[in-house]
């Protein structure tokens, strides 16, 4: 679906960002008017426009908070902290020392932390304890009552952060009567920037603790427990799924089997020969050509050696061997639903992959085109996404304790 850019990962982008709107993530005049002031592949006109557009708004709800607006402040903050995610996107070429970088993303989490306080439902900023160290998380619940009720614990992606999960899920599962705890794990968000913790394959040594953790909230229903995995979550949360057997049901959008099969595939095999045998002094300038041809692969390699903790982008797609289900898809014991977006233009074909390898009971589910829900992940149709992952739910959970 092109969206406002010809480049493919400008309108992606894009399109992810005015796809928040219907929960307050963005306004769409904000994003045209944005968008009109970028030209196709500038990186830095990118990261100036947004930045720009997020500091004003940002503006905005500071001063309506001084005139005791709660609600429109909630709103302005609530849209800035999407717009400064979006600015700090494609700095990429040295994140860990690159002071604009960890500046918008500070402002990011900050201007969502602002919000919180203004929710109409109560929202807690949590810690989840974790290998000698933390987590950070929010807890976003229904009502302040004891009542327990389900509950969806969220994985995110490659890049997402933990306030972006507002938008993704919480806002509408709170609709919907579910608790989320959302968090930010290795590699991801506040953990990968301030801990400096990196991704880890065995993604149960993250999930489990973020399940004990759960499981000491009273307000949380240990046997309606949901595992929601988006984007690279996909694989994450299943193969957390395969080894932690507390959670009810569990959600992939989108199904991932294995996330080093898409790295080869944008490789020559010549190339592919050479990374995969340690060739580095040949395929490293070779890669070093690809990264500057292409806006999507450019931000792919070099986020992945930042967030994988790699020496090289040779090292990193290394490492994404590790990132499989192979010998634990058939552990998976919960429901699971599968979601597939029809051009997927990362992971096409790994959900029917996920299917064929799954023996638990699970349904398959492709979002198309022509309802606007065939990007991956569903972008600009997340109410799309909603309905169907919750009316599963609906009938994949066990009834409350003491209904029939």
């Amino acid at each position: 679906m092109k969206f406002l850019f010809d480049d493919e990962s400008f309108s992606y982008e894009t399109l992810r960002t005015a796809g928040f709107a219907g929960d307050g993530g963005a306004d769409l005049g904000e994003v045209l008017s944005t968008a009109a002031r970028i030209g196709e592949g500038d990186e830095d006109a990118w990261l100036r426009e947004w930045r720009a557009t997020a500091d004003r708004v940002h503006a905005i709800g500071r001063r309506a908070l001084d005139a005791g607006d709660r609600v429109g402040a909630r709103e302005a903050l609530l849209r800035a902290s999407n717009y400064y995610r979006t600015a700090e996107f494609y700095r990429r070429e040295d994140p860990a020392h690159d002071p604009e970088a960890t500046l918008l993303s500070e402002l990011s989490r900050q201007a969502f932390a602002a919000a919180v306080p203004l929710m109409d439902r109560p929202v807690e900023a949590v810690e989840i304890p974790y290998e000698g160290t933390t987590l950070p998380g929010y807890l976003f619940l229904v009502d302040d009552s004891p009542t327990p009720r389900p509950t969806v614990v969220f994985t995110s992606g490659f890049d997402s952060t933990l306030e972006e999960s507002y938008f993704v899920i919480a806002a509408a599962a709170l609709r919907r009567g579910y608790h989320v705890l959302a968090f930010d794990g290795p590699g991801q968000g506040a953990a990968l920037r301030l801990q400096k913790l990196v991704f880890r394959p065995d993604w149960e040594s993250v999930v489990t603790p973020v399940v004990d953790y759960a499981l000491t909230r009273p307000q949380i229903d240990p046997d309606r427990l949901v595992l929601l995995g988006y984007s690279f979550g996909g694989y994450l949360a299943a193969r957390a799924a395969a080894h932690e057997h507390r959670v009810a049901a569990l959600v992939l959008d989108d199904g991932l089997y294995s996330y080093h099969e898409p790295h080869l595939a944008i490789l020559p095999p010549f190339l592919r020969d050479w990374v995969e045998s340690g060739r580095d002094d040949l395929a490293g300038p070779v890669l070093d050509l690809l990264v500057q041809a292409d806006t999507q692969t450019r931000w792919a390699l070099r986020n992945g050696v930042w967030t994988f903790g790699a020496t090289s982008v040779c090292d990193y797609i290394r490492r994404t061997a590790d990132y499989t289900l192979d010998g634990a898809a058939h552990l998976v014991d919960c429901p699971t639903l599968i979601l597939d977006a029809e051009d997927d233009q990362f992971f096409r074909g790994q959900p029917e992959r996920v299917q064929a390898a799954l023996t638990c009971p699970h349904t398959l589910v492709t979002l198309r085109t022509d309802e606007g829900a065939g990007e991956h992940c569903h972008v600009g149709a997340m109410s799309r996404f909603h309905q169907v992952a919750f009316e599963w739910l609906d009938t994949a959970l066990p009834p409350a304790s003491g209904t029939t």
